[in-house]
């Protein structure tokens, strides 16, 4: 089950959004060969992700996204944690809309729960051509 929750913070998302997303996040979990398990995504604030990222990672910083990843072999299952203040923040840094940087940070998460990884220039690349990959997918999601 894929859900959406928002941490005191309203949801940035309708019912209808978050069903279109479930759909998306099925078809590229797919394309990767994996099923999806129990997938959280919990919207919350910029406070919120540096408590999560003290606390969990020993981490002193903002961040947009943490991804936790309890996927198995076949299935990928997570809590995956958006600050909405820091995508907004980076949506008005790089010109585009708010609703586009979700999309990318949202499936960014689900990179991250089939594997890969963004710690590198190369592999940032990388993540960047399979993010833009998925957002053109979500454009033939009904």
């Amino acid at each position: 089950m894929i859900q959406f929750v928002a941490e005191n913070i309203p949801s940035p998302l309708s019912d209808d959004q978050s069903r279109r997303i479930s759909r998306w996040v099925r078809a590229v979990a797919a394309g990767y060969g994996f099923a999806t398990g129990d997938i959280t995504y919990i919207f919350c604030s910029d406070e919120r992700i540096l408590e999560v990222n003290r606390q969990f990672l020993g981490h002193d910083y903002y961040t947009d996204i943490i991804t936790f990843d309890y996927s198995t072999p076949s299935r990928i299952s997570g809590d995956i944690y958006i600050s909405l203040d820091t995508v907004a923040s980076n949506a008005e840094q790089l010109g585009i809309a708010f609703d586009d940087e979700l999309l990318r940070i949202l499936i960014h998460g689900v990179l991250h729960l089939t594997g890969q990884g963004d710690k590198t220039p190369e592999s940032k690349a990388v993540m960047t051509d399979k993010e833009n990959a998925a957002l053109k997918l979500f454009t033939t999601i009904p």
